[in-house]
């Protein structure tokens, strides 16, 4: 779950799309940022009044770097067949979905809600292809397994050596372990936050700030509060990364930049700090 408050689509449409054209405004465009501004709110209001196609086309056009930006994310570190084309070609139908499904009376920043719909459309395409090899999930939930176990007995995160001798394995072993689980890893933070409950992600249920179901709501700060205790729980490096890379927006290779390590070791290290949350937060299910 990426925060909405950092990145391309912060401040709404005056926000710096990709490109790097800040404002939302293109090369070789005489408006300024308030015009810009001030055209989107219109055009905002008259497709929601006679909801035209044409319309519609004139926001997808408008907001089709949040699709690029978006699949740029997801397809860092996926394998080599991945096309980045065809993780944008799934956003594109994510934005639509988004905008056709979008009430601006709720008060919510379009971006940060198409953002959700964009991923989660990259997502379910990328999973629909069962792109990760069965041998490949199989050894993910060897990993998760030994890591519930370990943390059951040790009643803390256990380190990577600690792990190793649980799984048989060496740690050089293990980091090559990582690099594989590496394509079980492409999530939103969200779904972790859904992890063991069969339940929709918070994108799936966002708050109507003039209906605002009290249960919902206790459930939605309990939900964040479990995640906040485990990323509170990783390891200090796996806690940067998470930070760095769902809340601040980061690269892996900014990331690695950051961290004084190369780009695959910050991928090995995600990887790490998605299987330990999820078993976290599993393990916080259950009780």
């Amino acid at each position: 779950m990426r925060n909405g408050s950092h990145g391309p689509a912060a401040g709404g449409s005056r926000g710096s799309y990709g490109g790097g054209q800040p404002d939302g405004v293109l090369p070789g465009d005489q408006r300024t940022a308030d015009d810009v501004e001030a055209g989107i709110v219109a055009l905002w209001r008259s497709y929601g009044g006679s909801r035209a196609q044409e319309l519609r086309d004139r926001l997808v056009l408008h907001y089709a770097p949040l699709v690029k930006y978006v699949a740029g994310r997801v397809g860092t570190g996926l394998p080599a067949h991945v096309d980045v084309g065809d993780l944008i070609q799934s956003g594109i139908f994510g934005l639509v979905d988004a905008i056709e499904k979008f009430e601006p009376e709720r008060g919510l920043k379009f971006e940060t809600y198409a953002m959700q719909r964009i991923r989660g459309a990259i997502l379910d395409d990328l999973r629909s292809q069962d792109w990760v090899p069965r041998s490949v999930r199989s050894r993910a939930r060897d990993v998760e397994r030994a890591l519930e176990r370990l943390g059951g007995r040790l009643q803390r995160t256990p380190t990577d050596s600690e792990l190793a001798n649980e799984l048989s394995i060496t740690i050089s072993e293990l980091r090559e372990l990582y690099a594989q689980l590496q394509l079980t890893s492409v999530v939103a933070l969200d779904e972790l936050i859904a992890a063991g409950r069969g339940t929709a992600s918070l994108a799936e249920t966002l708050p109507d700030d003039y209906a605002e179901d009290p249960v919902a709501s206790l459930v939605d700060q309990d939900s964040r509060r479990q995640l906040a205790d485990a990323i509170a729980q990783l390891a200090e490096r796996d806690r940067i990364v998470v930070t760095l890379y769902y809340f601040e927006n980061l690269t892996l290779a900014e990331i690695g930049r950051v961290l004084g390590v190369t780009e695959s070791r910050v991928c090995q290290l995600h990887t790490r700090a998605v299987l330990r949350l999820r078993t976290k937060l599993n393990e916080q299910s259950e009780t």
